[in-house]
Order: C-alpha cells, then structure tokens, then sequence
C-alpha cells in the first residue's frame, strides 16, 4: 500500500526528495509521517504532515533542513532534504495508519557519503 522510492548515495551537503506513492482510497485524510533507521539504531519519526491543514511536525535534527508534502491526486507523499549530512545515513520509511494499524514501506537507502 505504501512504496517508497527516491534513495541514493549522496555527498554531504547535497541533495535529495523521496516519494512515496499509496494506494490508500481515502489518502486525502491521511496524517503521512516519515521514519528512518539507521545502522544499529531503532526506527525515529523523521515528521509528519497533518491532513487537516498541512501542517509539519519534525525531529529537531532535521528541521530547517527537511520537508515533507503530499499531493492528494497523485496520492503521493514527498520527503525533501537538504544539506544532508552523514548522519543522514538510513533507510527511510514512510507510514500511515489504516484499518487502526499503522502501516510501513519497504523503505528506501539513503546513503550520505564522500
């Protein structure tokens, strides 16, 4: 229901936008939030776009440097970041809650290296 794509090897300072495309019928009022895993650690929230008004909530590592957006017709979320650094270094995951479960993407690589 959820595939991300997007994820490269990058050099710190770059670039670069995730996508995550759904199949979610009622995507429109869905809360899309962002996670990222890196080696040896848990799963973090990255952020969360809200559908209510399109606000953002971020990690405070990320903020300034992060985006997140959707667009309802092509049911499609975005991560946009900016001035990645090495510690950038994860596999990223978008989510949503349906049927009252919150639900995972396979995730996608994003590596930050010189």
């Amino acid at each position: 229901q959820l595939v991300e794509s997007g994820g490269d090897l990058v050099q710190p300072g770059g670039s670069l936008t995730l996508s995550c495309a759904t199949t979610i019928d009622n995507f429109r009022y869905k809360d899309m939030s962002w996670y990222r895993q890196a080696p040896g650690k848990e799963r973090e929230l990255v952020g969360t776009i809200h559908y209510r008004d399109r606000s953002q909530s971020y990690q405070d590592a990320v903020k300034g440097r992060f985006t997140i957006s959707r667009d309802v017709a092509k049911k499609t979320a975005y991560l946009q970041m900016i001035n990645l650094n090495l510690d950038d270094t994860a596999v990223y995951y978008c989510s949503t809650v349906f049927n009252w479960k919150r639900i995972w993407g396979p995730g996608t690589q994003v590596t930050v290296s010189s």
